[in-house]
């Protein structure tokens, strides 16, 4: 399988893109990954954070407090 790298973003990428989300809430969420569910979205490379994007989606989707209706 080849692997695509498309949707890696880094925090302040995703934080621009992403309207209701702040650098520091994005980077609480970085730091409690192993307990909120998240850390399947990580890629750490050395000192660098990347974050999928698709997978941050699921992982906020995840968090709806009712299934959507549309």
């Amino acid at each position: 399988m080849k692997a695509s790298y498309e949707d890696l973003r880094t925090v302040k990428q995703l934080v621009s893109e992403t309207p209701f989300l702040t650098e520091q809430k994005l980077r609480w969420y970085i730091f409690n990954a192993e307990t909120n569910g998240l850390l399947f979205a990580i890629v750490k490379i050395s000192n660098r954070v990347h974050i999928d994007r698709v997978a941050f989606a699921n992982w906020v989707e995840s968090h709806r407090m009712a299934p959507a209706n549309y």
